[in-house]
Order: C-alpha cells, then structure tokens, then sequence
C-alpha cells in the first residue's frame, strides 16, 4: 500500500493529514512517478545512446531550463507576501544569474556548446519538439493559474532531483567520451541548490494548505509536475528512439 493510501486509511479521506503524513503523500509521488523511472532516462545516464541523441535531449531540455525564471518570477508577481518574494528570488538569480555569477541557464548552454550545438539554435527554441514546448508552457501556466500554495508545491519534484543530478553526473562521465567534467557544472550546482529550494517550499506548503482539499491539491501539483517531466522524455523517445522525429524538429547531423 502507498504512503499516500496508508495516510488516508489512518485519517479518513477527508480529514487533514499531519504534517507527516502530508509530506509522507508528497514523497510518495516521487518514488511512483518521477522520471528516473523513464526508459529514456535510464538509456541517457546508462550509455545506450548516441551523441546525436543526446544532442537532442540537450537542446529540447533547454526549453525547461530557459522556462523556469519565467515560472518563478510569474508566482513572485502573485504575492504579496515579501518573506516568499525575499526567498524565491534566489531561484531567478540561480537560473538567470547575477553579477559575476552566470546562472543555470548559462552553464546548461555550456553543456549545448559541448555537444557541437549551435547556441544560436538552442536558445530560439525553433527546433525543439512540440511536445517539450506544450508540456513546459502547460507548467508555466499551471503555477500562473493555480492557488499559490498550490504553485508553490508544484515546485516540490526538487526533493527527488539530488539523486537523478548525482545518477546523471557519475554516469554520463563514465559512459560518454564526448562528455566532461567542465559541461557538467550545471548539475554540480543543483546538488546545493535544489535541497535549499525543497526544504523552503515544503515548509511552507506544509504550513499554508491548512484543510485537506488544499493539502490533496497540492500533492496532485507534485504529481502534474512529474506527468510534465515525463511528458518530455516520452516525446524524446519517440522521435530519437523511435524513430518519428516530426517536421520542423532537430534532426542530428550524421
């Protein structure tokens, strides 16, 4: 039985779930449905895919890279609430960076350059699937549109990210001869990064949703969060393992 349906059968389906058995349900969406369960996930960290299928991944990963500020400065302009403003922020200058400090979007672009991909093509996003730009776009309007507790949770697949940036990093080192250690530095970052973010949104989701029809909505933003996620990596694999790259998208020289 999941940790989701143990908490209901201790409390009732409609009754407000502990701040443990809350964060217990959040958990467990991660360990059902995150995408290191992804067949192409497990191909890009094991070394069973070529360069140029990487390439795709990189370039199509970019347009979640390059949509995340956009989220968060989004939910900033929502809320009054200066303590959330004061402490989302840092997320924008991760991403964007700040003074001296480049950001993540400039290290992932790092990693494209890399691979021998044209930085001019990564950053228009023409090439990208269609897929990666509905599923990115739908997670922009999701924390746009959703009660903010509930767009603040949706953030919260950053409590299972330290394990798949460690998995990524030793394996696409050790399985890729095109890859190194200098175009790995984005992951490195997030390692720090992501437990700080998780840690403050799970606080503070675990302190606003105070019935259970918030706490049920926000454990389902976890779970929109990983569909979006996954999302990417079926259409990845349709058109770069499969074979059905549609019109307009990347096609790897070669």
């Amino acid at each position: 039985m999941s940790d989701v349906a143990l908490a209901e059968k201790a409390v009732g389906a409609d009754d407000l779930l502990t701040p443990e058995q809350f964060e217990a349900a959040i958990r467990a969406v991660g360990a059902q449905r995150y995408h290191d369960k992804h067949v192409f996930h497990k191909m890009l960290h094991g070394g069973k895919l070529s360069k140029a299928q990487v390439q795709a991944w990189a370039l199509n990963r970019y347009c979640y890279q390059e949509a995340v500020p956009r989220k968060d400065a989004a939910l900033m302009a929502r809320t009054d609430d200066r303590e959330l403003r004061r402490e989302w922020i840092h997320r924008l200058h991760d991403h964007d960076g700040l003074g001296d400090e480049p950001g993540g979007i400039e290290r992932w672009l790092i990693l494209t350059d890399g691979l021998g991909i044209d930085r001019a093509l990564v950053v228009s996003k023409t090439a990208a699937l269609p897929a990666t730009r509905f599923a990115v776009e739908a997670y922009v309007r999701f924390v746009t549109e959703q009660p903010l507790t509930v767009a603040v949770a949706s953030s919260l697949t950053e409590l299972f990210a330290p394990s798949i940036h460690r998995e990524r990093i030793s394996g696409m080192l050790e399985n890729y001869s095109f890859i190194g250690d200098d175009v790995m530095a984005y992951f490195k970052r997030r390692l720090t990064q992501a437990p700080r973010d998780a840690d403050f949104a799970l606080d503070y989701v675990k302190r606003h949703a105070s019935t259970r029809a918030e706490q049920d909505a926000c454990v389902a933003a976890v779970q929109f969060k990983c569909n979006v996620l996954w999302a990417q990596l079926d259409a990845l694999h349709n058109a770069y393992v499969e074979g059905r790259i549609p019109p307009g998208a990347y096609v790897p020289p070669g």
